[in-house]
């Protein structure tokens, strides 16, 4: 390898920023999923559909829900069959379009997201509680350079 080849010490520092950073996240989604498992007997998927769903009070689309949450629209289905199936969410029919249909959170799935919000709120806030305010604000900050540069490709 030459000069210009040989990985820089920063370039060897944000190599090992990201490797934490993928370490930190899949720590906090295993205690996340546990969490919920124990707590709800449900799942992150299940929680990020509800979650998305109640973003949009009127529904969704399948495959809008789908293009939201950037899984396959039979990852979709699955979970949303479940759902429907403890009466957390409904399918409607779209008005013009006797193929699509639209999901929204049923009146019980309101209330058991709200409740579940809450709480995954408290969970991240103790999870993330190392960082302070400064902290975050600089965290908060370089990510969302990193996603905009990411976003102009």
């Amino acid at each position: 390898m030459n000069d210009q080849t040989a990985p820089s010490e920063l370039s060897k520092d944000r190599l090992r920023v990201w490797l934490r950073m993928l370490k930190v996240t899949r720590a906090i989604e295993s205690e996340l999923r546990e969490r919920m498992r124990q707590t709800w007997d449900t799942t992150l998927p299940r929680f990020d559909v509800m979650a998305a769903l109640s973003r949009t009070p009127e529904g969704l689309k399948m495959s809008d829900l789908s293009g939201v949450l950037r899984v396959s629209n039979g990852n979709v289905t699955g979970i949303v069959d479940r759902l429907v199936a403890d009466d957390l969410v409904e399918r409607q029919a779209v008005e013009g379009d006797r193929r699509a249909l639209r999901v929204c959170l049923t009146p019980h799935g309101r209330v058991q997201f709200a409740e579940m919000a809450a709480v995954h709120e408290l969970w991240v806030d103790e999870l993330l509680s190392p960082i302070g305010s400064q902290g975050l604000n600089t965290v908060h900050s370089r990510l969302g350079r990193i996603k905009d540069k990411l976003e102009e490709r």
